[in-house]
């Protein structure tokens, strides 16, 4: 339902402060959900729909029982498109919706203007609820089970893309679509560059959608799940930047021109628990803000609409992570004392402290893994290859998904890694994964 009254008021003079602070944005529409339609929502990955599957339903349990506890609030959601889509819990006082209809304009804002969010799909409303109609189809034609289980090895897999490149996929498989409906344009007459007999692929869900021995409804929906985690992956490479950029505004719109004498004190209480440091981990909201507040010191307010334009979390704070920064802040690298059995601090020093922070966030924290061989020992055999920059492999995981890989490709999957610095071949054939120390 559209907001009314005083919402509605409020909402315009919030939208039009954020305009007059120069922020950019798409028409934003917001809803007003229950706790439950939130839950709903917010398990659905902010979408009103998504295929069936069962990992929602896990995921919505888990949200209703946090927030049915009181571990866990939602307070906002909003998803990338055009118009933007908003949700406010029906809940929340009028301190609240408001910080979070500014929140909200600061992520708007964000992704129309950040280049990493420049190609993805506008439409993306329109485009998961003909995902689901599509997956809903091959159910009701091959059965729910088939499906599921191939959509679980999918899902082992999902984070197997070249996040530098999503669109590229998108492009090879538009020429394909155009030729074959005989739309043939100047771009496509161009003759297209000689393929070698095979190139390192660093998008393994893409080499498999192209080269994998797939069923056609099987093609099909592995290139759903692929075209959903490119449009996610921009999330995760902006996260610390996108959610400081909406944290900065939210702040100054409510502190300079939303809240009345008597709503400060509310006011304060909420913002410093969205951006009160976490035991044991990264406050993206925290960090972010204060950073960009240093930036706005430092360079002025122009500055920091270039930041949110050209970066993303690895570039922002590679660039703008100072020592004194590093000391303001307080932050330090932590480790495990085995000798004690607790986690304390390791060092303070702010090139460590960058150093370990730029390495969870390469890949998205995940290992980068690229096709090495389509065609290994000229059996048609998937080679892989782990390029070690920081970030170990699970070998409980890696077996599982290698054992997901191969019932994709059909055929033998070998996998290359270190393992305590020693490199080591790792095969899976059909029954078992066995393991080779290189030389």
């Amino acid at each position: 339902m559209s907001l009314e009254g005083e919402l509605a008021e409020a909402r315009e003079k919030v939208e039009r402060c954020a305009r007059d602070f120069g922020l950019d944005f798409s028409r934003v529409i917001f809803e007003l959900l229950d706790w439950n339609e939130i839950n709903v929502i917010a398990s659905y990955g902010g979408f009103p729909s998504r295929y069936p599957h069962w990992r929602f339903g896990m995921e919505f349990e888990q949200m209703s029982k946090s927030y049915r506890y009181g571990l866990q609030k939602i307070y906002e959601m909003v998803i990338n498109n055009d118009p933007c889509y908003a949700y406010l819990l029906r809940s929340n006082n009028m301190i609240d919706q408001k910080m979070v209809m500014a929140h909200v304009f600061g992520h708007a804002d964000f992704f129309r203007n950040n280049v990493y969010f420049a190609q993805t799909n506008r439409k993306m409303i329109d485009e998961m609820g003909n995902h689901r109609a599509k997956i809903q189809r091959y159910v009701n034609r091959f059965g729910f089970d088939p499906v599921e289980s191939f959509v679980d090895r999918c899902l082992s897999i999902e984070n197997l893309i070249d996040i530098h490149h999503p669109m590229k996929g998108v492009r090879r498989h538009e020429r394909r679509k155009s030729l074959l409906k005989g739309e043939i344009t100047d771009e496509l007459r161009k003759p297209a560059e000689p393929e070698q007999a095979f190139k390192v692929e660093r998008d393994v869900l893409l080499f498999l959608i192209e080269n994998a021995p797939l069923e056609p409804w099987e093609r099909d929906v592995l290139s759903i799940l692929r075209e959903e985690a490119c449009y996610f992956a921009p999330q995760g490479q902006t996260k610390i930047l996108n959610e400081g950029w909406a944290a900065f505004w939210h702040s100054r719109i409510m502190t300079t021109k939303i809240l009345n004498d008597s709503e400060v004190i509310d006011y304060a209480s909420h913002h410093a628990a969205t951006v009160s440091p976490s035991p044991g981990k990264l406050n993206p909201y925290k960090i972010g803000m204060e950073l960009l507040r240093d930036i706005e010191r430092r360079f002025g307010t122009e500055k920091i609409f270039t930041v949110r334009r050209v970066h993303n979390d690895l570039t922002f704070l590679d660039e703008f992570l100072t020592e004194d920064f590093c000391q303001e802040q307080k932050m330090f690298t932590y480790g495990f004392n085995q000798a004690n059995g607790t986690y304390e601090i390791v060092d303070r020093d702010h090139k460590k402290v960058k150093e370990k922070l730029l390495a969870s966030l390469t890949n998205l924290g995940s290992p980068i893994i690229q096709v090495s061989d389509g065609n290994y020992a000229s059996r048609g055999e998937l080679a892989l290859k782990h390029l070690h920059e920081g970030v170990d492999i699970r070998l409980d995981w890696m077996k599982e998904v290698m054992k997901n890989l191969f019932g994709l490709w059909r055929h033998p999957v070998h996998l290359e890694t270190l393992v305590e610095g020693v490199p080591k071949l790792f095969s899976f054939e059909g029954e078992e994964c066995k393991e080779q120390r290189l030389t």
